[in-house]
């Protein structure tokens, strides 16, 4: 990508102005075809029932992050800043945007910094691409203190925008490097497109301790590059990527037995979808899109009531399905139904299995 810190600045305003003004998707997550079992004999108390979590072996009130947006343009601070405030009032994990252009000018630090200065005993989440020099990787997550680090994976993303990356070798091998130099736990995250089982294999041998599997369904990255060029290219590839749920599903499947957790994002929105996930073998869920638009739209008040609303219902959802934490209820049974029951038999993975574990 060409070194330009200014045109950089230019795009994060571009990337907040398209994702509150592009609806998700076209494609879907798939999370409209998983369905939980309902328990009327669930031999549980409200009381008995908690949503906190450990993530990493940090502690969050909910299995819920604030997933990575922005910040590297001056006037997305305030954004961050908001983010943060909600962020600790609820007590729920915190992801910053791409932090290269503070890499690239110090200027820009502050609009990250902005997190923890807001939110100093809170879970945040540095944020760089596959392709960051170590060394660098290292700096993000002492810029803001952070306690993990997402490494983000968007060929499709790149080779949309006009000024992107062509290049993408190599990648694996950098991610190996990234995890070896920073100080904190790795969480390797796609950013809508999705992940296969058989990158997931091969990212498990980088030694990062997480998968955010970035599945398609939530903002669209393609779209919005394709809006910022003007023109027709990049519009067949609107609807390319694995669902979310589809994605999940198959990741966890191949990964029974590692000693990696994950993470699901894109098009996330209810309390619901977050139940899924986690029953899909989740560790947590990261939100975007949905947050941003009720932070920028409705306001600091209206998000930090959404979430604790999130986390009262999943408590709801946890008892209902007869589990007393968002850990127990990772394997429930699920019903897979229409074209993620399809995508998943044509991947080898049998849906009456997840119906009656």
């Amino acid at each position: 990508m060409k070194n330009n810190p200014s045109l950089r600045s230019a795009r994060k305003l571009d990337h907040i102005k398209y994702a509150l003004n592009l609806p998700p998707g076209p494609g879907t997550s798939g999370f409209a075809d998983v369905h939980l079992i309902h328990r009327c004999l669930p031999e549980l108390a409200w009381e008995e029932v908690e949503t906190t979590t450990s993530l990493l072996g940090l502690s969050l009130s909910a299995p819920i992050i604030i997933n990575a947006m922005t910040g590297g343009a001056r006037d997305v601070t305030e954004i961050n800043a908001a983010l943060a405030r909600v962020a600790a009032a609820t007590g729920v994990g915190l992801a910053v945007g791409s932090q290269r252009a503070a890499l690239e000018d110090p200027l820009l630090e502050e609009t990250y910094r902005i997190v923890r200065k807001e939110n100093p005993r809170g879970v945040i989440l540095a944020n760089v691409s596959a392709a960051t020099r170590p060394e660098d990787a290292r700096r993000a997550v002492e810029m803001i203190a952070a306690d993990l680090l997402q490494v983000h994976l968007n060929p499709a993303q790149e080779l949309v925008m006009p000024e992107g990356e062509r290049d993408f070798r190599g990648l694996g091998d950098n991610i190996g490097a990234i995890v070896a130099a920073v100080p904190v736990p790795v969480i390797v995250k796609e950013v809508g497109c999705g992940i296969a089982a058989e990158d997931a294999l091969a990212l498990v041998e980088t030694g990062c301790k997480g998968i955010d599997i970035g599945g398609r369904g939530g903002t669209n990255f393609i779209a919005i590059e394709q809006a910022r060029r003007q023109g027709s290219l990049g519009q067949g590839l609107v609807e390319w990527g694995i669902p979310t749920a589809v994605s999940l599903v198959e990741v966890a499947a191949c990964l029974k037995n590692r000693d990696v957790i994950l993470i699901a994002s894109g098009g996330l929105k209810s309390s619901t979808d977050i139940a899924k996930a986690l029953a899909l073998g989740a560790r947590a869920v990261g939100i975007a899109g949905h947050f941003l638009r009720l932070l920028v739209q409705e306001g600091e008040e209206r998000l930090r009531e959404e979430i604790l609303v999130l986390i009262k219902e999943l408590k709801m959802l946890l008892l209902l399905t007869g589990k007393r934490t968002p850990a127990a209820l990772a394997g429930a049974p699920v019903v897979v139904t229409g074209a993620t029951a399809a995508w998943l038999k044509a991947r080898g993975i049998s849906v009456e299995d997840l119906a009656s574990r």
